[in-house]
């Protein structure tokens, strides 16, 4: 059996591992980032400071496809020259079109970590930390014209601990996917799989988010919203607090929901300390929450000692 995979990064990677487990062909592998730089831009990049799925492609030398779009002719053209009998799809930007998806023999699948019909979208690591879910997933689903909505072939559930942030999330994720592909490529030797029908009804999609969520608001927002957003956000865009005009960027590693509420009003400062730069902030809910290690955005016009002598006037 012939696979070519898309993909990026971590996902990317455990899915090439995943079609070798399952003793498939592995025809080829497009990274995303060959569709959005230059390919001098890329050579210096892989060259000088590889991705861990580049040097895993190269240990195990594996082609690599050089196209900008899977949707341009030299790509269709080409999984038909290599004769594919299945793409699987993981972490990619770029919608593709039915006269590329359909050139497989057998399928074209999506990896998307959700628990699909819950969560299509961009992003399903942050929006699921975002709504306070106890558990995420792993879904491999046929690839349709629209977005996340192909038959589900397989599923599996992943816990969202309370202290996971999206790149744990994701690393919890990706081992999943590597199991569920070579599950499924297995399955295609010899069982029946039976695509399930996604139910509409239980659908539901979020797109990338706005830069309001990066702003924390500590007079609308209860403590445990303010927690979600944070460990959320992390690592794909960094939580501001604003104090004394100056914005800080919160450690989503270094903060923590006190015991007990304040008589204080929601987004009163109740304590600080300058040597480990630490707030104590009061949200919406009267709860609180410590802020440890604390950065000051920096402009890239401000010298590391310029920001250093603000700080220390700040606190």
């Amino acid at each position: 059996m012939k696979v070519v995979v898309l993909g990026k990064g971590l996902m990317l990677a455990n899915i090439v591992l995943g079609v070798l487990d399952s003793g498939a062909q592995l025809a080829g592998v497009f990274r995303y980032e060959t569709t959005c730089n230059s390919r001098l831009k890329l050579f210096f990049k892989d060259f000088f400071c590889p991705a861990p799925e580049v040097t895993l492609l190269k240990e195990l030398k594996i082609p690599q496809i050089n196209c900008k779009s899977a949707n341009s002719e030299k790509f269709r053209k080409l999984m038909i020259k290599l004769n594919v009998d299945l793409i699987i799809v993981g972490t990619w930007r770029e919608k593709l079109s039915k006269e590329t998806f359909d050139i497989p023999k057998i399928a074209t699948v999506n990896v998307h970590p959700s628990l699909l019909p819950k969560y299509r979208g961009p992003n399903p690591y942050m929006q699921t930390i975002l709504h306070g879910e106890k558990f995420s997933g792993v879904t491999l689903h046929l690839m349709d014209e629209n977005y996340d909505s192909g038959a589900i072939l397989k599923q599996q559930k992943v816990e969202i601990l309370d202290s996971d942030t999206s790149k744990e999330l994701r690393q919890k994720s990706a081992p999943v996917a590597r199991s569920l592909v070579t599950e499924f490529l297995n399955d295609l030797n010899g069982k029946i799989t039976t695509p399930i029908i996604q139910s509409e009804k239980n659908a539901t999609y979020f797109p990338n988010i706005s830069g309001d969520e990066r702003m924390l608001d500590f007079s609308s927002m209860p403590a445990e919203k303010i927690s979600r957003t944070i460990r959320a956000l992390h690592p794909f865009l960094p939580c501001y607090i604003t104090y004394k005009n100056k914005f800080f960027i919160a450690n989503p590693y270094k903060f923590k929901i006190l015991d007990g509420v304040s008589t204080h009003k929601p987004a009163d400062i109740v304590a600080k300390n300058f040597e480990n730069c630490s707030v104590t902030i009061v949200c919406a809910d009267k709860k609180m929450i410590e802020f440890s290690d604390l950065k000051l955005y920096k402009s890239p016009l401000k010298t590391s000692r310029y920001i250093q002598k603000e700080v220390d006037v700040i606190f």
